[in-house]
């Protein structure tokens, strides 16, 4: 398969830069995978495809601030997108830009006083140290928007691009489909009396990264840290056993459900890293159904939701999208592919 088969036309106008002041007014297309019948609906009328027995899956994971900015001895500007690191430590990895003008050793003065020292090339990015441990310095951290943002970052990016249940520090990107839940829809989905569970997957730059290779196959999937517990894997496994759909709130989500998976279909706990890369051709033993939000062209998010609906029809659906002008990407409206 090309990469250039999962292209498209997008206008930039349509690519959101700021969410609704109402998380869950977004507007929601719900795409039927056996009907191939496609619907427009609001993001809080999802609750009516969800029923009893069913299990919704959220990825719990907690976006940090992980984008500073200094500044060289001659004044110029610095900016550090840090993609690993342990809290407790001065040390990291970090996108630096313009990173080709900066030699190893030399020191930037971050804004807020702390120095850091960029040293030599990583797996990705450049070794960076600082003057103290890393959860200091992010202090003066900001929010890592997506590139197709093109505003800085402000005080209300520290909620908005956050989920409501995000209560586990470590992902550089937010798992956009999460952002549409708001209290009230789970208040409504519990007395629907759906099970509602969490797992955890960081996610990673790496998640907005252009596939570079010609074929979809020849590229290789950046990994991310995730988790899932025993709890967890086993209440997903009694609702499955019972009958119930398994709702998949993410791509990111959906990874850690296939991820885990044995060939049986039941869901085991586990932990580590991931790079499971799902793309036309994958079977999906555990996800039912995905809730999802629009994304960039020829991109492996894209892919994987090709993977579950059809390519045709996602694109089919694309079109349609473009066609009714729906919000895209990030801060852009939802997808529920049943």
């Amino acid at each position: 398969m090309k990469v250039s088969d999962f292209n498209y036309d997008l206008p930039k106008e349509l690519i959101a830069q700021r969410p609704l002041k109402e998380r869950d007014a977004a507007r929601l297309m719900v795409l039927d995978r056996r009907t191939k019948h496609i619907t427009e609906k609001v993001f809080r009328d999802i609750t009516g495809y969800l029923n009893p027995g069913d299990c919704l899956v959220l990825n719990d994971t907690r976006v940090v601030p992980v984008r500073l900015y200094g500044r060289r001895k001659t004044g110029a500007r610095v900016e550090l997108f840090l993609l690993d690191f342990r809290p407790e430590l001065p040390n990291a990895t970090a996108l630096v830009r313009p990173s080709k003008r900066i030699k190893q050793g030399e020191e930037i003065r971050m804004d807020g006083g702390r120095t850091a020292v960029v040293l030599g090339a990583a797996e990705a990015g450049r070794l960076v140290r600082f003057d103290g441990p890393v959860s200091e310095v992010l202090r003066q951290g900001h929010m890592p928007l997506p590139p197709y943002i093109t505003r800085r970052d402000d005080a209300g990016d520290r909620d908005d691009y956050q989920t409501v249940y995000a209560r586990r520090d470590g992902a550089t990107a937010a798992p956009t489909a999460g952002l549409h839940f708001t209290h009230e829809v789970f208040g409504e989905i519990e007395k629907k009396k759906v099970t509602v569970v969490h797992v955890t997957l960081h996610t990673g730059y790496g998640s907005f990264a252009p596939v570079a290779a010609k074929n979809v196959e020849d590229h290789v999937m950046h990994t991310e840290r995730f988790e899932i517990s025993k709890a967890v894997a086993d209440k997903i496994n009694r609702a499955k056993a019972s009958g119930g759909k398994i709702f998949a709130a993410g791509t990111t989500t959906t990874r850690v459900l296939e991820a885990s998976a044995a060939e049986t279909g039941k869901v085991v706990a586990s932990s580590g890293e991931t790079g499971l890369f799902i793309y036309p051709g994958y079977h999906f033993k555990v996800v039912d159904s995905i809730i999802t939000n629009f994304h960039l062209p020829s991109s492996t998010l894209l892919m994987l939701v090709a993977a579950f609906a059809g390519r045709d029809f996602v694109l089919e659906a694309y079109k349609r999208a473009v066609e009714d002008q729906f919000r895209f990407f990030s801060y852009g409206d939802a997808m529920l592919v049943l």
